[in-house]
């Protein structure tokens, strides 16, 4: 089975199961080990990468870029997303005091341009800014926007972990539609259904990503009392579903009409596999409202 697709544009899609590679230091693949993997992720239709300039203390897209450089053809095929605007404390930077946001002009052109680099590319499918920022001029990341974009350089831009209010705020300054959120969400975070965040991209039509789709593992050890209910509902419907609850948790995801996009942040293919598997359960209405109200601790209002 192959990993579906939708729509972002007209000209636009991804596949609906995202490959995270935040971790891809602390694999210790070789390059044709990353090649091998992300190989085998297209074979499953997984053809959207997300990436940012941050992870692996600034090293994944490096690492990423020169695996893909061995069999360039491959770029073709893939939707490369990436993402800007945290400045880490790093040995990297030893002029930083501060862990902070920058989304100026300057940065987010400068930190896209090394992004290409890094990932040896002459084009980001998506930009999306990491985190909103509490010092920021929307007029400003317009101006980086609207170079990158008529340089080349960015065919489209969204934004992560951003509430409904700053999304419509930015937005209200760009010529060009923003295409998705990066947010949290999973069985044990519900956050963007309470914040409106849910409902704002249903109304804008924008399909988010999911990042930490599987809750991090938290639940897996079930080490935290007060998700034990949470995983007993999961385990009791893997059992009646035949599956796992890995892949419970990914369909839970899937069945919402927002479209989620989960990000699947494993360096094993198998873990791709359980993901894509998620596409074929038949998860009720009554399967999904079990899991929100064991979340919730509660039964809906």
């Amino acid at each position: 089975m192959q990993s579906g697709r939708k729509q972002l544009t007209k000209d636009l899609s991804f596949s609906t199961f995202i490959h995270g590679y935040w971790r891809l230091k602390d694999w210790e693949y070789s390059q044709d080990e990353i090649l091998n993997l992300l190989q085998q992720g297209l074979d499953l239709g997984i053809t959207t990468i997300d990436h940012a300039d941050i992870y692996g203390d600034y090293e994944c897209e490096t690492l990423f870029g020169k695996a893909l450089a061995n069999k360039s053809s491959l770029r073709s095929q893939l939707e490369l997303v990436s993402k800007c605007g945290i400045k880490l404390l790093s040995e990297k930077y030893p002029e930083r005091s501060v862990k902070s946001y920058d989304l100026s002009y300057d940065h987010i052109v400068g930190s896209t341009e090394q992004s290409l680099k890094n990932l040896q590319t002459d084009y980001l499918d998506v930009l999306l800014l990491h985190r909103p920022s509490p010092l920021y001029d929307p007029g400003e990341v317009a101006r980086a926007f609207d170079h990158l974009k008529q340089s080349g350089k960015v065919r489209y831009f969204g934004v992560s972990n951003f509430t409904p209010q700053q999304t419509q705020t930015l937005q209200s300054y760009l010529d060009q539609d923003l295409i998705t959120n990066q947010i949290e969400i999973s069985v044990n975070c519900l956050e963007h259904f309470d914040n409106g965040n849910i409902d704002y991209l249903l109304e804008k039509r924008m399909h988010p990503m999911a990042w930490s789709p599987l809750a991090g593992g938290k639940l897996f050890s079930a080490a935290n009392k007060d998700r034990v209910p949470l995983l007993e509902v999961i385990h009791n419907i893997a059992g009646e579903l035949n599956t796992d609850i890995a892949t419970i948790m990914y369909a839970w995801l899937l069945k919402h009409p927002v479209g989620i996009m989960p990000i699947v942040g494993s360096g094993k293919i198998e873990r791709l596999k359980a993901a894509v598997r998620a596409q074929e359960i038949n998860l009720s209405d009554e399967h999904w409202f079990r899991i929100y109200e064991a979340k919730l601790g509660h039964e809906v209002a």
